[in-house]
């Protein structure tokens, strides 16, 4: 892959590379998956992604593989755990909104029958195609990403601005922001059936 053009921003880290050319972009619609890249965005609100990538493993670990059924009952003791923990980013706001977040999901998945089948229909089950040429033309977030703040936020969620639904719409195949130039781009923009699935 080193001949083949790639998105700016993840160039000259390995780690970077590797979430690039495997994750970043994938249309995801497994609700496990889609609470884990959730809670890790949440996390990153203020922080640079690879800082919370180099951390994943250790969130995986002390989040118990982000079993959203588990989180949403989390105790006291617990949180006090994560909180004295320090390989992973020690935010008790963000830990209990995790927690916070855990129920609304299930709430939603409750309601939807998946939590994908809910956040994919902002999109009508379709990644949406975007053509830029380089990373800087890329917005920080969207109208829509606004729009799906305002509907989580109203459902329970904490830590989920606009600027986080992006990074998560992003990172869970709901926008292909690879640059136009990138291998990943057609091959992202192949993927489109998978969230068709949910649909129905």
């Amino acid at each position: 892959m080193q001949n083949k053009h790639k998105c700016a921003w993840c160039l000259g880290d390995p780690l970077y590379e590797a979430y690039h050319d495997h994750e970043w972009g994938v249309p995801v619609i497994d609700d496990q998956t889609l609470f884990e890249f959730l809670t890790l965005e949440t996390f990153q609100a203020g922080l640079s992604w690879i800082t919370v990538l180099r951390k994943r493993a250790h969130f995986r670990s002390a989040f118990d593989a982000f079993d959203y059924q588990k989180i949403a009952r989390y105790s006291v003791d617990k949180i006090e755990s994560l909180l004295e923990n320090p390989e992973i980013i020690r935010n008790r706001l963000k830990i209990l909104a995790t927690i916070s977040n855990a129920n609304a999901f299930i709430k939603l998945q409750k309601e939807y029958g998946s939590f994908g089948r809910y956040i994919w229909s902002f999109v009508d089950f379709e990644t949406i195609q975007n053509r830029f040429s380089s990373y800087d033309q890329i917005p920080a977030f969207s109208p829509l990403a606004q729009t799906i703040s305002k509907a989580l936020k109203k459902e329970g969620f904490k830590f989920i601005g606009p600027t986080v639904v992006y990074a998560h719409m992003q990172a869970t195949g709901m926008v292909n922001d690879h640059e136009v130039q990138c291998f990943r781009h057609q091959e992202v923009a192949a993927l489109k059936t998978r969230p068709l699935a949910l649909k129905g």
